[in-house]
């Protein structure tokens, strides 16, 4: 399954990752949308000395503004992944002002998901958590839209592909190496715990590289927002081999349960598996809450101890508890500047080998050799269950910036012919540029 998917599955006995919704998920706030009239654009004049008249429409002021995203915007390039809800590829954008770009189209099937209304309060979280979260190193929504059928999410193309795939050539990394991972990983989990959310599905499949080889977390299908100090929550979820014990025996869990899978993770990247894992599912959670914590002896002092404190059953003695700063101030991370980590000035242990900017090579082929089909939107779905997915729309604040850059028109005048001389004048954004995105947006698409 692609790291880009959304991570909610019904309880299966015969896959590692499992959810089992079962308890106070139901907080999601919808946003009320408001229809965009083109007609408010296309009837405007601007005259400039020695300059022709110009009648202004969608196709000079704007472009693309007034029309709605759907996926007949996008082209399909590669297959990068597929999970239960649907599919994820590699896309062109072909209309708009970022024509020509490539991104990761997530598609989710609105009949799989409205069948549980907790799993389409996980769909909807994801699209808020996307929305809300902006961070060097957590991945970027740029637009969500959505048909009759399925949901759309258009996030920020990685090409560097999953540190899972990474380390599975490595075999194991080196300490420097997993240091510089695993720094900007904690910053991306400070500041999601800063917003009152926990992550709950850290493992090396959520980890991605962008093309420079900086990490980029993804998949948000299993957050829990509105995590304060002294709130839990009970939900059964994740990646049985990095889940905290407390998730394990329902007993309530906070932010402690992303430190825990932060002391797994970096065990993985420095032995090469995982700390507990067992003949089947039930003797991994036996080792997990009752196994002894193995560390080998070519790990440094410094290593050896923060795994075993990240990874102390009791939350309480975790460290990471009482917030990153006690992770950060590590003697692990004793030569990190934390300041260089946040602006991306360190120099990336792995440097992803790209062709171009749509190279797919880091990428499963199991995958990216399939052929990309977005298959037919058949299914059609009541009037209430649509509602549910009222407010999904959406248009990163980027592109609402360079849709309303004033932009420059150069004409000539018939009147005073000059073969190599034009005469420009700017055109002002349209009178509604204070506007913020979701008063552009409507239930049923985006307009750009």
């Amino acid at each position: 399954m692609s790291s880009y998917m959304a991570g909610v599955f019904d309880l299966d006995l015969d896959v590692d990752t499992v959810t089992v919704v079962d308890s106070d998920e139901d907080d999601i706030i919808d946003v009320d949308e408001v229809d965009y009239d083109p007609e408010l654009h296309v009837n405007n004049i601007v005259e400039a000395e020695g300059s022709e008249t110009i009648q202004l429409s969608e196709d000079n002021v704007n472009p693309g503004l007034c029309k709605r995203l759907g996926p007949q915007d996008f082209e399909l390039r590669k297959v990068l992944g597929k999970g239960g809800y649907g599919k994820v590829f590699q896309v062109r954008k072909i209309t708009g002002t970022d024509a020509g770009a490539h991104f990761a189209m997530k598609v989710l099937k609105k009949a799989s998901i409205v069948r549980n209304q907790k799993d389409t309060a996980h769909t909807k979280a994801e699209r808020n958590i996307l929305e809300a979260v902006k961070h060097p190193f957590i991945v970027e929504l740029v637009y969500a839209f959505q048909t009759g059928g399925k949901l759309y999410l258009i996030l920020e193309y990685l090409s560097g592909g999953e540190l899972f795939m990474h380390l599975e050539r490595e075999g194991i990394f080196l300490e420097d190496t997993a240091c510089f991972y695993l720094s900007e990983i904690i910053l991306a989990l400070e500041h999601l715990h800063s917003l009152g959310i926990i992550y709950r599905d850290l493992k090396p499949e959520n980890v991605l590289l962008d093309a420079q080889g900086h990490v980029k977390l993804t998949d948000f299908g299993l957050c829990k927002e509105h995590i304060q100090e002294g709130i839990v929550t009970h939900t059964f979820c994740g990646t049985i081999e990095y889940m905290a014990p407390e998730i394990l025996t329902r007993s309530g869990h906070g932010k402690a349960v992303d430190w825990w899978s932060l002391g797994a993770l970096m065990y993985d990247m420095l032995i090469g598996q995982p700390p507990f894992t067992g003949d089947n599912r039930t003797k991994t959670i036996e080792k997990i809450l009752k196994g002894k914590l193995i560390l080998p002896a070519y790990l440094t002092q410094d290593a050896r101890e923060l795994i075993r404190r990240l990874m102390k059953r009791s939350e309480t003695q975790r460290l990471g508890a009482a917030g990153a700063a006690a992770v950060r101030g590590h003697a692990f991370f004793k030569h990190v500047h934390w300041d260089d980590v946040f602006a991306r000035r360190l120099e990336p242990p792995i440097k992803p080998k790209l062709t171009s900017e749509d190279d797919v090579s880091q990428f499963d082929t199991r995958f990216t050799l399939q052929t990309p089909i977005d298959s037919p939107d058949e299914s059609t779905l009541s009037e209430s269950a649509n509602l549910m997915f009222q407010g999904f729309t959406y248009v990163a604040p980027s592109v609402m910036d360079e849709i309303h850059k004033p932009r420059v028109i150069n004409a000539r005048s018939p009147r005073r012919p000059r073969p190599h001389h034009h005469t420009a004048f700017t055109i002002p954004p349209a009178s509604h540029s204070h506007a913020q995105p979701e008063d552009l947006m409507d239930v049923q698409g985006l307009p750009i």
